[in-house]
C-alpha cells in the first residue's frame, strides 16, 4: 500500500506531489508474512516431507537410513568413549545418543538454514509465498529426521531403563552411601519438560533460519564460514564428553576453571533443556533464562531484517 499526498505551494502555485511512501519496510508487513506462512501448512508441511522422501528416493528402507545411520554412530563412539573416559556404558551410552539425536537437529538448521532461500530459488521466482513458507519448510524438514532419530532413543532408553530409572552418576553409575559427585535424579514424569525444551529448540531455529538464510543470500561467504565453525562448536559442546567429569568428584574436576567457558556456549544450555530431562538429569534454571534470552533476541534481530530486507531476498537469490 501507498500513501500519497499533496502540498500546495503559497501564492496559488501548483501543487507538488510528494513520492508515495511505501509500508514494505514495517513490522507489520514482516508480522504478516509469518502469519501467513504458519497459515500455508499444508504447503511446507508437504515440500518438508518431500525433501525427506527425493533424498531416500528408490532406497529400499527409505528415510529409516536417517534412523540407522544414528545408532550406527552413537553405538560406535558411546562405546569407545564410554572406555576412554572410564564411565559405565549403560548411563554413557544413553547421554551420547541423545547428544548427538539433539545436536543432529541443531547442526542441521544452521548448515541447511543458511542455504534455505538460495535452494529455493526457483520457487521464490515462480510461487508469491511468504518467505517464512521456506523457513518453516527447512524446521519443518529437520523436526521429521530428528523424529526418526528418536527411535534411537527409545532403543537406548529401553535398554539401559533399570540403570536410569532411579538415582544414578554418569561417572561411577550408582549413587552410593557416601558419594561425593554428581547425583542425577533418573527417569521420571519430569522428563516431559523436554517437550517444552523442543519447543523453544524449534522456536529458535525458526529465527536462526530466517536471519541466516537472509545474511547469507546477500553475503555468499558467509555459509562456507559458518560450516567451517560448526565442527568446531561440535568439539566446544558437551556431547561426546560429559560434564560431570568436570565437577566435584569427576576424574577431571581439576580442569574446573574450564565450567565458566562451558556455561557460556549458548549450545549448551540448548542442548541441555532437551537432553537432560530425556535421561533423567535436572535441568539448571539459569539453562532456561538463557535460552529465553537469546529467543527473544534472536526473533527480534530476525524481525528487524525480515522489515528492512524481506523485498530484497527474491532480488538476491
Amino acid at each position: 500500500m501507498h500513501a500519497t499526498s499533496t502540498v500546495h505551494a503559497a501564492d496559488g502555485a501548483a501543487p507538488t506531489s510528494v513520492p508515495p511512501i511505501s509500508d514494505s519496510k514495517t513490522f507489520s508487513r514482516a508480522f504478516a508474512d509469518i502469519k501467513t506462512g504458519f497459515a500455508a501448512k499444508e504447503l511446507w508441511g508437504h515440500l518438508g516431507w518431500q525433501d525427506i522422501k527425493q533424498r531416500y528416493r528408490r532406497s529400499v528402507i527409505g528415510p529409516f537410513w536417517i534412523t540407522i545411520s544414528q545408532g550406527v554412530i552413537a553405538l560406535g563412539l558411546g562405546l569407545l568413549y564410554s572406555q576412554l573416559f572410564g564411565m559405565p556404558t549403560s548411563t554413557f551410552l544413553p547421554y551420547i545418543s541423545t547428544g548427538f539425536i539433539i545436536w543432529g537437529f541443531i547442526s542441521g538448521c544452521l548448515s541447511e538454514g543458511m542455504e534455505t532461500f538460495i535452494s529455493n530459488e526457483g520457487l521464490i521466482k515462480q510461487l508469491p509465498a511468504p518467505l517464512s513458507v521456506y523457513v518453516l519448510r527447512t524446521v519443518w524438514r529437520q523436526t521429521l529426521m530428528l523424529m526418526h532419530n528418536l527411535i534411537v532413543y527409545v532403543i537406548v532408553v529401553s535398554i539401559f531403563f533399570t540403570s536410569l530409572n532411579h538415582q544414578y552418576s554418569l561417572n561411577t553409575g550408582n549413587c552410593n552411601e557416601g558419594f561425593s559427585g554428581i547425583c542425577h535424579p533418573g527417569i521420571g514424569w519430569y522428563s516431559l519438560t523436554a517437550i517444552p525444551g523442543f519447543f523453544l529448540l524449534a522456536l529458535n531455529a525458526g529465527w536462526v533460519t530466517l536471519l541466516l538464510g537472509i545474511i547469507s543470500t546477500r553475503y555468499r561467504d558467509i555459509p562456507q564460514v559458518i560450516n567451517s565453525l560448526i565442527q568446531l562448536l561440535f568439539y566446544m559442546t558437551p556431547i561426546v564428553w560429559p560434564i560431570d567429569q568436570l565437577l566435584a568428584g569427576g576424574a577431571r574436576a581439576a580442569t574446573s576453571w574450564a565450567l565458566p567457558f562451558v556455561h557460556g556456549n549458548p549450545l549448551f544450555h540448548f542442548i541441555q533443556i532437551v537432553r537432560a530431562p530425556l535421561i533423567g538429569q535436572e535441568v539448571s534454571i539459569n539453562s532456561w533464562y538463557v535460552v529465553l534470552g537469546i529467543t527473544v533476541v534472536g526473533w527480534v534481530l530476525a524481525l528487524v531484517a525480515m522489515r528492512n530486507y524481506r523485498s530484497r531476498v527474491s532480488y538476491w537469490v
